[in-house]
């Protein structure tokens, strides 16, 4: 019979290859590219290549440790079985309720600015409108069925992809050919004709680093589908070994073609480099393809949000960590009140738009990067304990995290420079200051879980005795 309650508690292995490599594509791509790059570039000149490549490095080296954890144990639903397994309950209990606050935060601010980019063609509807419908949409897809998640972001991911494919076709044929802009003739040599490749100096290229990694933040969602993935031991590694060509080609690529036509201090800093290009050959709607495809992008990241979120919420109460109810799961293995909890916290962003200010959202998601940060040295550190308590299967473990042990540590070294390199930043600052209350918060709710768990054992026993 336990047997049979345990099989029935399983999600749902509903996601196809096909997903997986479009999640891990889409989990690499967002808005940052499409609207932030401008302003990165605007700050570190031709120097964020290197940026975007030392960080794409670091992450993929994060993914490799977490495909092989995953695949040490393929009852390992998601990367809180093995943080408990590894560092604990406490653990266990921290790291997925604050993965939970990332996509949170994330998915809030992202419901919000596609209520902002709808505006833009529909500038007379409050922004609370479109935001409430696409989180509505969103919601019922996903209490539909994992398939139709997995559909879904196949989808979203494919209009980035396009959109930034589009953008180096174009734009390398721009620069064959010579062509000329307002800003001077199109040509690779525009990457360090204007200042080197390193214009505003070794200061600009360390605070660029802030908006890099925020970039790639949520591309651990991989991980998170292992539980409902077909056939884990194939999807997994082929869609972390891709992600090394999808850096080079998506970012690095992208945004070397957008500087070799506009020299980087010719790119406005407050517009997209995107809307640049497309307009520059003479696409009036340039504008308007981009605000659909980063709009598609905030739905993209809110419908992942409400994705990680539940599958989140569900781990942990089948850990005790969270109420007894969230472990419900429909007839297609949905886990339908966690995830509708996750929506309905969501829903917090559309009812406060009135009366919360931009600077609020920007407070939080620069505390999610903070905390995003947190969870992928967990990750990192589970790996370190994996290979030292099971030496034996690691060695038949196929796929390995490269350069190990001194990987683990020069990815620890690096997050705790990008840490420093927020906190030189005074947007962010605060930020540092506010995240350790969080975990303060954490603490305390599982110390006094903990203590009610041990008082209601404590009072069960002592009946016990006592009917004896």
């Amino acid at each position: 019979m336990d047997q049979l309650n345990s099989k029935n508690e399983n999600l749902s292995r509903g996601l196809k290859n096909r997903h997986v490599q479009l999640l891990a594509i889409g989990g690499a791509i967002g808005t940052g590219l499409f609207l932030g790059s401008g302003r990165s570039i605007h700050l570190a000149g031709p120097s964020i290549l290197f940026a975007y490549l030392i960080t794409g490095g670091i992450c993929f080296l994060v993914m490799r440790a977490l495909g092989e954890l995953l695949l040490s144990n393929l009852n390992y639903h998601s990367f809180v079985d093995f943080v408990q397994d590894y560092l604990g309950d406490r653990a266990a209990f921290i790291t997925g309720w604050t993965y939970w606050f990332c996509w949170i935060s994330l998915a809030m601010a992202d419901v919000t600015a596609a209520g902002l980019y709808v505006q833009y063609w529909l500038p007379n509807i409050p922004r609370w409108v479109p935001s409430l419908v696409i989180l509505i949409v969103l919601l019922i897809m996903n209490l539909t069925a994992v398939k139709l998640f997995g559909e879904m972001e196949f989808w979203f991911a494919l209009i980035k992809v396009v959109a930034i494919l589009s953008l180096i076709i174009v734009g390398t044929v721009m620069i064959i050919k010579g062509f000329s802009t307002n800003a001077g003739i199109s040509s690779f040599t525009n990457l360090w004709k204007h200042g080197g490749l390193f214009p505003n100096g070794i200061n600009g290229f360390i605070l660029s680093f802030q908006m890099v990694v925020f970039a790639f933040t949520g591309i651990e969602l991989v991980g998170l589908t292992a539980g409902e993935t077909e056939n884990p031991e194939h999807v997994i590694p082929r869609a972390i070994d891709n992600i090394p060509i999808r850096i080079i080609i998506f970012y690095i690529g992208a945004l070397a073609v957008i500087m070799s036509i506009y020299p980087w201090n010719s790119i406005n800093p407050d517009k997209s480099p995107f809307v640049q290009v497309f307009g520059a050959v003479g696409i009036v709607a340039a504008a308007s393809i981009v605000n659909f495809v980063v709009l598609t992008s905030a739905a993209s990241a809110c419908n992942s949000g409400i994705f990680s979120t539940s599958r989140m919420v569900f781990s942990l109460a089948k850990e005790n960590n969270a109420p007894e109810s969230m472990k419900k799961l429909t007839s297609s293995k949905i886990p339908s009140n966690a995830t509708i909890f996750s929506a309905a916290i969501i829903l917090i962003a559309v009812l406060l738009n009135y009366i919360m200010p931009g600077g609020v959202f920007v407070l939080i998601t620069s505390i999610s990067t903070f905390c995003f940060i947190f969870i992928w040295a967990i990750i990192v550190i589970c790996h370190l304990k994996y290979r030292k308590a099971n030496p034996v299967a690691a060695a038949k473990n196929k796929f390995k995290m490269p350069f190990y042990p001194i990987a683990n540590y020069v990815i620890l070294a690096f997050f705790a420079f990008v840490i420093v390199t927020l906190a030189l930043n005074s947007e962010t600052r605060v930020a540092l200051f506010v995240t350790p209350v969080w975990f303060i918060i954490l603490f305390g709710i599982y110390s006094m879980l903990k203590s009610k768990t041990k008082n209601r054992e404590e009072a069960l026993n002592q009946s016990t005795e006592y009917k004896v």
